[in-house]
């Protein structure tokens, strides 16, 4: 079996694997996910988060105020979607009692040094008990780092 490659083949190919490992720009819209907010120009130029729209109900509530009297704290930038899936997952009335740390300079009310000193990589990144655990985590998964014994 022979294959006939032309310089347009090549030339695709070539910027498909570019894409891929991130060599092209490219420029995703906000429409790319449902499950991601809309981050448009104007919030962007804001440098604030996206608003938290879900509602939360009584245990997500308790979740977040047994973390943050524990001392736990939510590493975020405003310009993360899995940052802002994240307070989603709580609701906006659960998020008011996170200890929430901007780690963007660029920011509202950044706290840069605090993130660098805890050596924060990735966002979303939870602190508790001292230890770092990167990713969106579903409630559950937090109350068991946590050793929350209240119910889900």
């Amino acid at each position: 079996m022979k294959f006939h490659l032309t310089s347009a083949t090549l030339a695709s190919f070539g910027l498909m694997c570019a894409s891929l490992t991130g060599l092209a720009p490219l420029k995703l819209s906000a429409n790319f996910s449902p499950n991601f907010p809309d981050f448009t120009e104007a919030a962007i130029a804001q440098d604030a988060a996206p608003t938290v729209t879900t509602t939360s109900d009584s245990k997500a509530i308790e979740l977040a105020k047994y973390l943050t009297k524990k001392g736990a704290k939510l590493y975020t930038a405003y310009w993360c979607p899995h940052c802002h899936n994240q307070k989603q997952r709580f609701g906006k009335e659960a998020v008011r009692q996170l200890q929430v740390v901007e780690c963007d300079p660029r920011g509202v009310n950044p706290q840069t040094e605090l993130c660098r000193s805890k050596k924060v990589r990735a966002y979303p990144t939870w602190e508790i008990d001292g230890k770092l655990y990167s990713g969106n985590k579903s409630l559950e998964n937090l109350a068991n780092l946590s050793k929350y014994r209240g119910s889900l």
